[in-house]
């Protein structure tokens, strides 16, 4: 069976207000964070500074000490059923202009509340809150 291994991020701000999540728009319809395919020679990390500046424009990130999380999954491509990898770091920005990139039809900058009612997928909404849960912790 086909494997794939990406690497993402949850991309957060700190706004007046409290944190805001950066959630990306996809033309299957769901909501989810940037993540993407890990290239030769890269190494997770690369692959999210890469990745986060191919589909949202942000390149100013800081990456969160303590969070790395990693999600599996099922899906079809055509005729294969492919075992998907995804290892999640939590970033932080101040950056609040996205330009997205072609793959994406929207993005929102949302609170956690808000975050976790868009996204579909469970995984997601559980990686969702641990980001919260550590973010907590640091104060």
């Amino acid at each position: 069976m086909p494997r794939e291994i990406s690497a993402g991020a949850i991309i957060v701000r700190k706004t007046p207000e409290g944190h805001k999540y950066l959630l990306l728009h996809y033309e299957l319809g769901h909501w989810e964070f940037a993540k993407g395919h890990i290239e030769p020679g890269e190494d997770e990390r690369e692959t999210v500074k890469r990745e986060v500046a191919e589909e949202t424009g942000i390149t100013d990130i800081l990456f969160v000490d303590g969070f790395r999380e990693t999600i599996r999954y099922f899906f079809r491509w055509k005729e294969s059923r492919i075992f998907k990898i995804v290892v999640f770091f939590l970033v932080q920005t101040s950056q609040e202009v996205v330009k997205l990139s072609d793959e994406h039809i929207g993005y929102e900058w949302l609170s956690y509340d808000d975050a976790l009612k868009r996204l579909k997928f469970k995984n997601s909404k559980t990686i969702l809150e641990k980001a919260k849960e550590l973010l907590l912790k640091r104060g």
